[in-house]
């Protein structure tokens, strides 16, 4: 994973409400706008906002069915986040150590 999609995921993730809308995304094998917008607090201009902010960052994928669209999570996107944090950490400790 390069700079610029750590930093992409970083900052789609930094915003409590795209957290939020990602939480339940990844809690069920998929979900549409609809049952998104029903959550408290989120109108869905908004919606549609952090959904775009999400899929550019590749931490979901969206498809349309019929008149529904269905947004499910790409786990292998957090996985790759996870190692790439995970070497950036593993190098602070080793600078640390001398």
């Amino acid at each position: 994973m390069n700079r610029s999609e750590l930093e992409k995921i970083s900052k789609a993730l930094a915003d409590k409400t795209r957290l939020r809308i990602f939480e339940a995304i990844s809690a069920t094998n998929r979900m549409n706008c609809g049952d998104i917008v029903s959550m408290r607090g989120v109108t869905p201009a908004t919606v549609s906002h952090h959904l775009k902010v999400l899929s550019e960052a590749k931490l979901i994928t969206c498809h349309r069915e019929g008149q529904f669209v269905y947004n499910q999570a790409i786990p292998e996107t957090i996985a790759a986040y996870t190692r790439a944090l995970a070497k950036i950490a593993a190098g602070m400790k080793a600078t640390r150590r001398h």
